[in-house]
């Protein structure tokens, strides 16, 4: 004997009809594209590892107690985290449950013609009479032919039929516009998930004067899509040749960068001429399917590490990253073939260098006219045999310990371009040679950029659509009364707020130019 059911109770297969119907309602889709654009806002705030590795890196190393959090939770990959790709999924089922029957039933409804008049036209928010000479049958015959031509749809009565009446439409492409919206919307998706999957997005940095080719080698972040093939990548090369800065000197924003300009030759192919272009912010290079992006710049002082034996344990230029707008930048020197102790250095590059007693030493103008370095040292083990990967931006001080000076004071390398210090203990010297340029460049493959930008314009459209389009229905009744023939007009406006009263008036004042109206 079969167990009855409690009232309300659900099966399977109800419950999961009960659980679809709300996925894909129009409320869930909304509450998941407002969920989406919140879910978004971390990838603005925090530092993204596949946008600017260096800003990831850099803002972990401040935060070193938020950073293993922020791990757990995906927030330096917004958009490839879990979290993230399940809104947007549900978010597509949703469009799709809710555009998908929405569309079948217009276009069953697109055409049908125009629902008959209702009986009391008197009770229609817009209502208006008047009385003519007419035959009933010649009003109307004038009235669809006056309501065709201002595009409506008309369905006069019938030669048969009792009653005499009109009944008209137009504005159907307003439905169509809420379609295209809600279509644009699957198709931006659509064009966001072809880019994460098929593309790819990386950085590196180039001294100027240094040179790239493009393959996974010379990157220094690189973050490809799950269905992105290295066989994709185009064969281009380039170097960058000079680079100029233009800084503001007066006002509240002196001593800013206002524009830059990277100076490159590349190569499409190994095999290909030479191509000069200027590349500047915003106008990016494009090769093939292929971005280059210019987008930061910076200083890199030419330091070398002279050991204890008298022999050269580091030389060359070290990027510093800019920390304000003034182009005070952090850096690390690393001298792991240092004898007799491996030797590290941490400190900060100053272009122009200034200092008071409030604020001590800063950079007071981003442009180099006083160049100094000032960097702590440190021995002992840096942790670069471990086997395990270090950023080159980050000092590992676990097995290492500051150097001071004889009286046991804290000891810095204070350095102006030229200069050399000697260090304590005889670890060796270090002298700060020059200084060279970096420039920050971003390589991207988008292959959805065009499939979103479409969709974008889509979207747009729709939105016009709807806002513009107003749906609206008139019916035209003639019935003959005593001697004369009375003609009552009604309108509906199916938007919300709508006023037909100006559209009646119209439509009577083309009806019968010569006649007065009586209302």
């Amino acid at each position: 004997m079969s167990q009855e059911r409690r009232p309300g109770e659900l099966n399977a297969l109800e419950l999961a009809r009960w659980w679809w119907r709300q996925l894909t309602s129009m409320r869930t889709a909304l509450i998941l594209l407002f969920l989406l654009a919140v879910a978004a806002i971390p990838g603005s705030v925090v530092p993204q590892r596949n946008v600017d590795a260096l800003a990831t890196t850099r803002w972990q190393a401040e935060h070193p107690r938020l950073t293993p959090i922020y791990e757990w939770l995906g927030l330096f990959s917004v958009y490839n985290s879990v979290w993230f790709s399940a809104i947007y999924l549900l978010l597509v089922i949703s469009l799709v449950g809710c555009i998908v029957p929405r569309t079948w039933k217009y276009a069953r409804a697109f055409g049908a013609p125009p629902p008959p008049a209702p009986r009391l036209l008197t009770r229609m928010p817009g209502h208006t009479s008047y009385t003519c000479a007419q035959e009933p049958r010649e009003v109307q015959a004038q009235a669809a032919a006056v309501l065709r031509k201002r595009r409506y749809r008309v369905r006069p009565s019938p030669a048969e039929a009792e009653a005499v009446e009109v009944a008209a439409e137009r504005g159907h492409m307003r439905e169509v516009g809420n379609l295209i919206f809600h279509l644009a919307i699957l198709v931006v998706l659509a064009g966001f998930a072809a880019g994460n999957l098929f593309g790819y997005r990386a950085g590196v940095i180039v001294l100027v004067g240094g040179g790239f080719a493009n393959n996974l080698t010379q990157y220094d972040d690189f973050a490809p899509g799950s269905l992105f093939d290295t066989d994709w990548m185009e064969p281009f090369s380039f170097t960058v040749d000079d680079f100029q800065a233009e800084w503001i000197r007066s006002g509240p924003a002196a001593g800013q960068a206002r524009g830059f300009v990277a100076d490159l030759e590349y190569r499409t192919d190994p095999d290909a001429e030479p191509i000069r272009y200027d590349l500047k912010v915003n106008h990016p290079l494009a090769i093939g399917g292929t971005e280059i992006f210019l987008i930061g710049h910076g200083y890199a002082p030419v330091i070398t590490v002279t050991d204890g034996d008298g022999q050269v344990a580091y030389s060359g230029p070290t990027v510093f990253l800019p920390t304000d707008q003034h182009f005070r930048s952090i850096g690390v020197v690393k001298a792991p073939d240092a004898s007799p102790a491996q030797i590290g250095l941490e400190g900060e590059f100053y272009p122009t260098y200034a200092f008071t007693m409030e604020t001590g030493p800063f950079s007071a103008f981003g442009e180099m006219l006083n160049p100094v370095i000032s960097m702590l040292v440190w021995t002992g083990d840096l942790g670069m045999d471990t086997g395990l990967a270090q950023s080159v931006y980050v000092l590992d001080k676990a097995g290492v310990d500051q150097v001071t000076a004889e009286d046991g004071s804290m000891f810095r390398v204070d350095l102006a371009m030229g200069d050399s210090i000697d260090l304590p203990n005889g670890l060796g010297t270090v002298s700060f040679d020059g200084v060279e340029r970096w420039n920050r460049i971003q390589i991207s493959r988008s292959p959805g950029k065009f499939v979103a930008l479409g969709g974008v314009s889509l979207a747009l459209l729709g939105l016009m659509m709807s806002l513009f389009i107003r749906p609206r229905r008139v019916w035209v009744r003639v019935r003959r009364e005593n001697d004369s023939t009375v003609v009552e007009v009604a309108g509906l406006d199916r938007s919300s707020g709508g006023d037909v009263t100006e559209e009646l008036d119209a439509l009577v004042a083309l009806l019968r130019p010569e006649e007065k109206e009586t209302t």
